[in-house]
């Protein structure tokens, strides 16, 4: 009579174990609204979308969902997230000031030795990703586990993504993102060290 309980507590903590990857490290203090003001940048490319799903290359279990939104700024949503930038301001999971450059050390940061990131971009009208970027900036700051399901809170709210259905596991939402036509998806592998520090300090230049 016992063994029903005991699998069902079993399965939440394998769920549990596979969303460690949100929010292992808190976020640090919110910028100043006029840091995230001065920082603010406008990318010459189309209204996108852009799901960035970190998932483990032992398991191939998700462990962490982002959004990078091209609006008429670009940031990136990065709930209960812990790869930060010392010169990128941050205000309740929300970096600004996300240039080519710092887009491609975002996700290089999360691909090393024991993950890797799919990232799947898909282009939007304007207003779609405008309004994006607003449900983004009410959202934060997200807790422990929280990462896909908020990032699938927002998308439910924008035109056309009223179908995708609540998950708080990565890879379904990938899954469910991915069916979208004309979505363009790719994956990142790199062999870096497995400490997200390491590759920060280098983008940074603090690391020999």
């Amino acid at each position: 009579m016992t063994a029903r309980p005991n699998r069902r507590r079993f399965l939440f903590l394998s769920a549990a174990a596979g969303l460690a990857g949100c929010g292992n490290i808190p976020s640090g203090p919110n910028a100043t609204v006029e840091a995230a003001t001065r920082a603010a940048y406008a990318h010459d490319g189309p209204p996108a979308l852009t799901l960035y799903t970190m998932i483990s290359n032992r398991s191939n279990a998700g462990a962490h969902t982002s959004l990078m939104i091209n609006a008429s700024q670009r940031v990136v949503f990065d709930p209960a997230g812990s790869v930060r930038f010392a010169a990128v301001p941050e205000i309740n999971d929300v970096l600004y000031g996300i240039t080519p450059p710092l887009a491609e050390a975002f996700a290089s940061a999360h691909a090393r030795v024991t993950y890797h990131v799919r990232i799947q971009t898909l282009e939007v009208p304007a207003d779609v990703a405008e309004k994006a970027l607003q449900l983004a900036q009410q959202s934060g700051p997200v807790s422990k586990g929280g990462c896909t399901s908020s990032t699938v809170g927002i998308l439910r709210q924008l035109q056309g993504f009223e179908g995708l259905k609540p998950t708080m596991f990565p890879n379904k939402l990938a899954e469910q993102f991915a069916r979208y036509p004309l979505v363009e998806d790719r994956r990142l592998f790199e062999d870096d060290e497995d400490d997200k520090a390491i590759a920060i300090a280098r983008f940074e230049g603090r690391a020999p």
